[in-house]
């Protein structure tokens, strides 16, 4: 039999100078089709498909944990044993909990975490040492406050680890324990090894209720100060973009994704400037116009059922049509625009824009279907508006301003300490105690509709 001659195929001069940047190009062109695929297949009518689509893209997303953490471990690999960082004692308890969870041997829990089986048999031997300096311990510390209190305090930032210091003081307050934010810091700092950039609590811009901002007219006479005095006297409306894929980055010109779905979610939202309250929020698959943002605005103020007096935007295309501004006038809202080249002029709702990517778009997988991530937005508003604390609102939250209902952190308070006397003042606001000093309790973490991302803490009296 005689051989075939192979086929010729014609390949560009250096061909081979370029296989990685072609390698990269590949991936973002796999990428892109895959987004495609996955978005036509949620949105099919189809469960079993709508039902394949999601678990293909949860498998996706293993598969990329793995190779992350296949390169990270391969790292350490390459750092001799005895130069490798060790464990701390409270690592060490975490390690031998996980061992007995998965029903590791020494060599597999040894092998999973870079350390001999001789180690870990060593950390079985002394786990029951009861030395300041034992070789495992709890995370258990010891300070003014009796321990049961600061294990509290550390077990909310595990279960809620995007809270920083302010954050679970007042969210501890509203449930009836009043810490300082500088006792929940010293509890993290010196017992869990937090990143100071992790504890650090990511405080609200503003602490009045006075913006500076222009009015419609460039005019400088039009410049004036817009003071929320009362809810739904000052509404902020603002669009955001919402990546679906974690990014837009791709290495084809122009070196973007196109900014629409598949690709990412459109958000607009709506925010009351006097009790912070977010009025709504809705999804756009691409760049809203005039007409789409009015039509939002229309059903905002029909579910509110109350009308601003000021709406106050950017000088997005939407808003700065001859459309949009005949909207305001036919129901007697005066907009404003934000003032240009002025740092705080609409600060409000980007910082609530922030904390929505942050506590919620960046901690789940955004879905490709519409209805899908629209109800993981509103069930965010929900709980935003009703449980999470605002410090400008001096920790109420916004519905309780504004419905005008007394505060949770006014009420009676939990006092652990059982020498602390009745009439010493405690972290503000100062309230009364209820029961008796030195009472026990024990931290209860729910979370809206079953979201971690979205926790409610309660404190109960231990019997």
């Amino acid at each position: 039999m005689t051989n075939q001659p192979s086929s010729n195929i014609p390949l560009p001069a250096a061909w081979h100078k370029h296989v990685k940047s072609a390698i990269l190009q590949v991936i973002s062109l796999a990428k892109f089709a895959t987004a495609y695929t996955h978005g036509w297949a949620v949105d099919g009518i189809n469960p079993h498909v709508r039902q394949q689509a999601t678990l293909d893209r949860a498998n996706g997303e293993i598969a990329l944990l793995n190779e992350q953490l296949r390169i990270v471990t391969a790292r350490m690999e390459s750092i001799p044993a005895r130069s490798r960082p060790h464990y701390i004692p409270t690592e060490r308890m975490a390690i031998l909990e996980l061992k007995g969870a998965r029903g590791w041997s020494l060599r597999q829990t040894a092998n999973k975490f870079l350390v001999t089986p001789a180690t870990i048999a060593s950390w079985m031997q002394r786990v029951d040492e009861q030395d300041d300096d034992s070789l495992v311990q709890l995370q258990e510390p010891v300070n003014k406050f009796p321990d049961f209190v600061r294990y509290a305090v550390q077990r909310l930032k595990t279960v809620c680890p995007t809270m920083g210091k302010v954050k679970i003081a007042e969210t501890l307050c509203r449930a009836g324990l009043h810490l300082g934010k500088t006792t929940v810091g010293r509890i993290l700092k010196e017992n869990l090894a937090i990143d100071p950039a992790d504890a650090k609590h990511a405080t609200d811009s503003n602490s009045d209720n006075t913006e500076e901002l222009s009015s419609n007219s460039d005019s400088a006479e039009a410049k004036r100060i817009v003071t929320a005095k009362y809810h739904n006297h000052v509404w902020h409306i603002d669009l955001t973009i919402v990546p679906i894929l974690g990014g837009f980055w791709t290495t084809w010109f122009p070196f973007a994704l196109p900014q629409c779905w598949p690709f990412c979610w459109w958000v607009a939202v709506v925010l009351d400037h006097h009790s912070r309250r977010c009025m709504g929020v809705t999804v756009f698959t691409k760049q809203p116009n005039s007409e789409a943002v009015r039509a939002f605005l229309g059903r905002t103020i029909r579910d509110a059922r109350a009308t601003p007096k000021y709406l106050i935007c950017d000088r997005g295309t939407q808003f700065c049509s001859d459309g949009f501004k005949r909207w305001c006038k036919r129901g007697g809202i005066k907009p404003r625009f934000g003032a240009i080249g002025q740092h705080g002029s609409i600060a409000v709702i980007e910082r609530f824009i922030k904390t929505l990517k942050d506590e919620t778009t960046r901690r789940i997988l955004v879905p490709f279907h519409r209805e899908t991530f629209r109800r993981e937005l509103v069930l965010f508003r929900d709980w935003y508006n009703e449980h999470r604390p605002h410090m400008t609102l001096a920790g109420k939250t916004p519905n309780e301003v504004y419905f005008k209902r007394r505060a949770a952190n006014q009420q009676p308070r939990i006092e652990p300490r059982s020498g602390w006397p009745r009439g010493s003042p405690c972290a503000k606001p100062q309230t009364l105690v209820a029961g008796r000093p030195g009472d026990k309790f024990m931290l209860q973490v729910d979370f809206h509709e079953r979201r971690r991302h979205l926790p409610i803490v309660t404190l109960k009296r231990a019997a």
